[in-house]
């Protein structure tokens, strides 16, 4: 096995990294500091390593960092702007959409790209689009809420 060296965007910036064949997007992500996406079950079932590869999710526990060479990498470090929070990271926060946390990223990643695509889910499509993010606190209701007070917020912004 032989190291490589891997040319990327990560949050919008370029990057480089010299990666072994059998690391995977966790561990490059911390390697840049970025603590975000979290290896959880390591089989890809719980959504707490969820990040974007070229716009899609992506399990980092199971995703090759080589795979990343020349594409684009999200995480949710990259939704703040000027220290302002996304209306998702918000709207958890007003919900009180977590206890422990470690599962928060993940799930804002996920409701983030929901509701780029569906701006007024139902429950029953937040639901099936979360199907495979687990919270072991159980905060599924406030999650839930906090779809709906973000995707408010979204269409208040694009109102005004």
């Amino acid at each position: 096995m032989s190291s490589r060296m891997i040319r990327f965007t990560l949050n919008g910036r370029n990057a480089t990294a010299i990666v072994e064949p059998y690391h995977n997007l966790v561990d490059l992500m911390q390697r840049f500091d970025l603590y975000g996406a979290r290896e959880s079950c390591g089989q890809g079932l719980c959504g707490c390593c969820t990040v974007m590869l070229d716009g899609e999710p992506v399990s980092g526990c199971l995703s090759l960092a080589v795979l990343a060479d020349g594409r684009d990498i999200c995480t949710v470090e990259s939704l703040d702007c000027n220290g302002q929070l996304s209306a998702v990271q918000q709207a958890f926060i007003d919900a009180g959409a977590f206890q422990c946390g470690y599962c928060t990223p993940g799930f804002i990643l996920m409701i983030e790209q929901l509701l780029a695509r569906n701006p007024a889910p139902t429950d029953e499509q937040i639901r099936d689009w979360l199907a495979g993010n687990l919270c072991r606190c159980g905060t599924y209701p406030e999650i839930i809420n906090a779809v709906h007070l973000a995707a408010a917020a979204r269409r208040e912004k694009t109102a005004a």
